[in-house]
């Protein structure tokens, strides 16, 4: 039988240097006494998967809205893969497993239904209150707005947690180190970022495949595609040319994480990281892709940009999408009476257009749309 006692020795004892340590974390806003037999990054976790928050990603967009086909990822299942990804990466370098996966599987609780089109009309709509930004939402989402336990508001997750959801950033997320310490953040939490572009790079592409918006022909004059190819032409030799295709773009990931591996340990060998402390003074992210092949990501993120995310069927499902948003937005401004108690009760003391955000950006693409129904439709049950 393991205590949690036995868990922080095995840590202390077997993880990098500069991982971070369970027994050494900063602690919480609120003092709790510390579980038996799970550490603080493991109640972390479980925390996160019982949240609210995180069930509501099953029917968030990713890309393609949910009711688009079952098929296409949700924020729910590219969260998944994040965690899988990440915690490959941290194995692979001797850090926090616990602390990665808890990282990953909440980096995107502050998303908005609809994707990056919901997060842009949030952020229009309050552009005289703040603005909209999903990874400071995060934060207010296990800080304030979860509220499981009678003691105090939010989750009362660990200061590391807590500053690797805020810190999070990749070509699509903001960072900020508003009320946390200056520096980068852990390394599991820049390994969680890495594991987000790989996610979404790699499944973006195959999810556009599947709804037939590119086909696999497109895909040759890709430059990271041409190198997947060739890497892993031994295993490709026996399939079909459509099959090597689909296969090939499977492969991004273990191209992409197998350099990620490989170039943030000789960075964070260069660099002389003994402690975590090291990891927040470094002169940049040690987490990272080769720039060789970073320059090929870019490449291919180029071509999603143009073939996908501005497909005239992509664009007419974001556009109806924020469409939709703002005139919910516009109805419980106009009458905040319309608003559930519980969330109009708050207005007051939190301002209206903020509880307002608060309750849009909780909602899944179903809730918004049956939400919309029963505010603008005259005979729709209220």
């Amino acid at each position: 039988m393991l205590t949690r006692q036995d868990v922080e020795a095995r840590e202390r004892r077997e993880l990098a240097p500069y991982a971070a340590k369970s027994a050494a974390s900063r602690g919480r806003r609120h003092g709790e006494p510390e579980h038996e037999y799970r550490t603080a990054y493991q109640r972390d976790r479980d925390r996160i998967v019982h949240s609210t928050a995180f069930r509501r990603l099953e029917y968030k967009t990713q890309v393609f809205l949910t009711h688009e086909g079952d098929y296409f990822r949700t924020r729910l299942t590219h969260t998944l893969e994040v965690a899988q990804i990440a915690r490959t990466l941290a194995r692979a370098l001797n850090l926090n497993e616990d602390l990665t996966e808890t990282v990953a599987l909440a980096h995107d609780l502050g998303h908005t239904p609809f994707g990056h089109a919901g997060e842009e009309t949030l952020h229009d709509l309050m552009a005289g209150h703040g603005g909209f930004e999903h990874n400071r939402h995060g934060v207010r989402i296990i800080d304030i707005l979860e509220h499981p336990y009678p003691q105090f508001r939010g989750l009362n997750l660990t200061y590391e947690v807590r500053e690797c959801i805020a810190k999070h950033a990749t070509p699509y997320d903001q960072s900020t180190a508003e009320g946390f310490e200056d520096g980068w953040p852990p390394l599991e939490g820049q390994a969680v970022d890495v594991a987000d572009s790989i996610a979404y790079d790699s499944h973006d592409l195959d999810d556009a495949l599947a709804m037939g918006i590119i086909s696999p022909a497109d895909l040759k004059d890709l430059a990271i595609f041409r190198q997947a190819a060739e890497d892993f032409a031994s295993s490709l030799e026996s399939l079909s040319p459509d099959q090597r295709i689909r296969r090939t773009a499977k492969l991004l990931i273990q191209l992409m994480a197998s350099s990620a591996i490989e170039t943030s340990e000789r960075a964070i060998r260069e660099a002389g990281v003994e402690s975590l402390d090291d990891v927040r003074r470094a002169p940049g992210r040690l987490v990272r892709i080769a720039d060789d092949l970073q320059e090929k990501v870019r490449g291919l993120e180029d071509f999603l940009m143009r073939r996908v995310y501005r497909h005239y069927r992509v664009v007419r499902m974001t556009t109806k999408a924020k469409r939709l948003l703002v005139r919910i937005f516009e109805a419980y401004r106009a009458d905040p009476d319309m608003l559930p108690p519980e969330h109009g009760d708050r207005a007051e003391a939190e301002g209206l257009e903020q509880v307002i955000t608060d309750y849009i950006a909780a909602m899944t693409d179903r809730f918004a749309q049956d939400e919309y129904r029963r505010l603008y439709e005259p005979f729709e049950r209220v």
